[in-house]
């Protein structure tokens, strides 16, 4: 499938807002990307697939995973914002047939991040908090440290996560941690 053809499905998915939002992380993604040394295009098609499954009933995300054997986690069952990422990657590989696991993996991982998080994915992570559709407390404070350091953002990021998680008294996804865990350790052997 062509770019436009995956855009076109997404918008099937999607509400118009989800839709715009999908379309600015894909911007944000290949500019990252672009900065970082990452793959362009894979950034791109990950940010316009990444919430693929967002407007989904939870039912059928529920569906999606069950019919292809992933497991939830306690954490992953109770929190429901998790399941747009694993059943959209879930779905990508098995009803759209992508085949680049890169691209895969990012979109599973993109809600949560997760420990040794590779360039594309970490690219995704951030892009979805920093879009140009973004409007929270902290966001331009964000975009800042997006562009300074992918780490700094991500550690940002999560922190912002893990407090709206706790304002609502949601479990914190250990991949979430381990990702923060990461990305400091990152930044305190650069000595920033």
């Amino acid at each position: 499938m062509t770019y436009e053809q995956y855009e076109q499905e997404v918008q099937r998915h999607l509400t118009e807002k989800r839709f715009y939002h999908s379309q600015c992380v894909a911007q944000e993604a290949a500019r990252l990307a672009q900065q970082y040394g990452a793959d362009v295009e894979k950034a791109r098609l990950a940010g316009i697939l990444h919430d693929i499954m967002k407007d989904t009933p939870p039912e059928q995300q529920l569906k999606i995973l069950q019919d292809s054997g992933i497991l939830l986690t306690k954490t992953q069952r109770h929190n429901r914002k998790l399941w747009h990422a694993l059943a959209g990657a879930a779905y990508l590989q098995q009803t759209l047939q992508v085949k680049d696991g890169d691209i895969v993996e990012a979109v599973r991982c993109h809600t949560s991040g997760k420990k040794d998080m590779s360039l594309l994915e970490k690219v995704l992570f951030v892009a979805d908090y920093i879009s140009a559709d973004r409007e929270y407390p902290g966001v331009e404070r964000m975009r800042q440290a997006a562009y300074r350091s992918l780490e700094e953002a991500i550690v940002e990021g999560v922190l912002f996560t893990v407090q709206e998680l706790m304002g609502q008294r949601l479990p914190v996804a250990a991949e979430s941690v381990e990702a923060y865990n990461d990305a400091l350790l990152i930044l305190e052997d650069r000595g920033e």
